[in-house]
C-alpha cells in the first residue's frame, strides 16, 4: 500500500456507473473519471440517444489506497476494487491524462464523448447485423438523410452494390498507438 494518491480501476454495480462516481466524487480526496459514449441509436421509437461508459462496469477513480481504499470500496455503487490477488495494481498517470486529453477534445459536455457515425466514400467498413452480416465492402454513396449507404459488397462471385443501414457498419478503427497497449517500450 502507498500513501501517495495514484489511479486504481474500480469494478461498480451492474449499471451503476454514473451512481458510483457521483458518491465517489462526494468523497473528500478522491478524483474520478468516467468517460461516456453519446450516440443516436436508431430504435422502433424512431432515433434517440444513448449514453453508456467507454468502459461499461468499470471507473477511475485516484486516492490514496492506504487512506481511502476501505471508503472507496465500500461506497455505493461500488462492487470492488480490481486486483490481482492482493495486489492492487495501479493505472500509470500518464495514461489517465492522454485519455482525460483525448476526451477533452471531443466531448460535448462532461465526461461526454459525443460519437458522430460518419462515413467517408471508399472507406473500407463492415456490416455488423442483417443479411450482410461479416461481410466488408467499400461505401460508395452515402445519403445522410436517410441514414443509409450503398456498400460495394463482393457475393455472389462479383461485386454488388447494395444499401444498409448506416447504424449497422462496424467503421475502419484507427491503428492503436505504440505503448497504449500496455508495451513495454525499452
Amino acid at each position: 500500500m502507498t500513501d501517495d494518491a495514484a489511479w486504481y480501476v474500480l469494478r461498480t454495480q451492474l449499471k451503476r456507473e454514473k451512481l458510483a462516481a457521483a458518491n465517489l466524487r462526494q468523497l473528500e480526496g478522491v478524483e474520478v473519471f468516467l468517460p461516456r459514449l453519446k450516440y443516436q441509436k436508431t430504435t422502433r421509437r424512431g432515433r434517440v440517444w444513448w449514453i453508456e461508459p467507454l468502459f461499461p462496469g468499470y471507473l477511475l477513480a485516484r486516492f490514496s489506497l492506504a487512506e481511502m481504499g476501505r471508503l472507496v470500496t465500500y461506497t455505493a455503487g461500488v462492487s470492488r476494487m480490481i486486483s490481482f490477488g492482493d495486489k492492487v495494481p495501479e493505472v500509470p498517470e500518464e495514461f489517465v491524462k492522454s485519455l482525460q486529453e483525448e476526451v477533452a477534445k471531443v466531448q460535448s459536455s462532461d465526461e461526454e464523448i459525443v460519437v458522430d457515425w460518419k462515413v467517408e466514400l471508399g472507406e473500407e467498413v463492415e456490416v455488423a447485423e442483417g443479411p450482410f452480416q461479416g461481410m466488408t465492402g467499400e461505401v460508395v454513396q452515402v445519403r445522410p438523410g436517410s441514414e443509409r449507404v450503398s456498400l460495394l459488397l463482393e457475393f455472389l462471385g462479383e461485386p454488388q452494390a447494395v444499401e444498409v443501414s448506416l447504424y449497422s457498419l462496424i467503421l475502419a478503427r484507427p491503428e492503436i498507438p505504440e505503448g497504449w497497449r500496455g508495451e513495454d517500450s525499452n
